[in-house]
């Protein structure tokens, strides 16, 4: 039986270039009855172990290091044992919100990781940030885009650490290759497929944002 998969929303702000934003960010976790992982630890650890129920926590996967998508992480990693995973290119990001603790493992474009007996496979997709990875789990029909993609376009990329044309590059490459059907689940907002976004890739690109 493959893994299911749940959803909360928490709340908190975002913090990047002097700035500071209310957000509302996607917590996923992935796994059975026995044991999950937890894929961005926003903002309330206690929350997200209310979630959890009880279940061994595995892994805490960074989609990447912005702080609205870690700020939970080392408090969560405390509570339950876990692992913090990062792509390592994100490690300049990961410094600004936790210069006293470092994750526990990377990841790497194409690692698989295992969870109840379901396969994810890590995307490298950098643009919204350097060190920004999805997770396509072929097995549940979906993708995990962080904010790589999201409902009617690209991930932001008009703050530091950040490129548009390497967003789009990494959508079309990593991303739009994907079957249709897939389900995408972002890191803010409501879900979509990638169908729906594959068409407007050009305009994306006309827009330049």
């Amino acid at each position: 039986m493959a893994a299911r998969i749940d959803h909360l929303v928490t709340s908190g702000t975002f913090s990047l270039d002097g700035g500071t934003w209310d957000v509302d960010n996607n917590v996923w976790i992935v796994g059975d009855d026995h044991e999950a992982i937890v894929i961005d630890a926003a903002h309330d650890a206690e929350a997200i172990l209310a979630a959890l129920d009880g279940r061994a926590l595995r892994a805490i996967v960074c989609t990447h290091a912005h702080d609205d998508h870690i700020d939970a992480a080392p408090a969560l990693a405390a509570a339950t044992g876990a692992r913090i995973l990062l792509h390592p290119a994100d490690q300049p990001l990961w410094k600004l919100t936790h210069p006293d603790h470092s994750p526990d493992g990377e990841l790497a474009d194409g690692q698989v990781l295992t969870i109840a007996g379901t396969d994810l496979t890590v995307l490298h997709t950098p643009g919204h940030a350097p060190g920004a990875v999805c997770l396509h789990a072929p097995e549940l029909g979906t993708v995990f885009s962080g904010d790589t993609l999201f409902q009617g376009g690209p991930g932001a990329t008009g703050r530091s650490y950040s490129d548009f044309p390497t967003i789009v590059d990494s959508i079309r490459e990593k991303l739009l290759t994907l079957p249709p059907e897939t389900v995408v689940r972002t890191g803010h907002g409501d879900t979509t497929t990638i169908g729906a976004e594959a068409p407007h890739l050009e305009e994306w690109i006309s827009r330049g944002h």
